[in-house]
């Protein structure tokens, strides 16, 4: 069995602002307003990448008045981890198999 890793979550998570997104979100629960100040993104530039995440299911959003809250999945990065580590597992268990030419 070939395991693999989500090339799509890969391609989403692999741009900085994206990334920077992410690490603020796992510290807490912020809305746009904060996201613009910490990140010094212009807001439209943020929402885009903030479709992306949620489009990718990293994000959830929770409405609050006129604000939208947005709150990281942990579970999608555990499962993405989870393969990684199977991944380096396998080439550990496997580091002296090698195939003939």
């Amino acid at each position: 069995m070939v395991m693999s890793v989500d090339t799509e979550l890969m391609r989403v998570l692999s741009d900085p602002l994206r990334l920077q997104i992410v690490t603020l979100l796992a510290r807490e629960t912020l809305c746009t307003t904060h996201l613009v100040e910490e990140t010094g993104a212009r807001q439209t530039n943020l929402s885009n990448h903030l479709k992306v995440l949620r489009d990718a299911g990293v994000v959830d959003t929770e409405p609050c008045g006129r604000f939208t809250y947005y709150r990281l999945r942990p579970e999608v990065l555990e499962s993405l981890s989870a393969r990684f580590a199977d991944l380096a597992a396998t080439a550990r268990a496997n580091a002296d198999t090698k195939r003939s030419c």
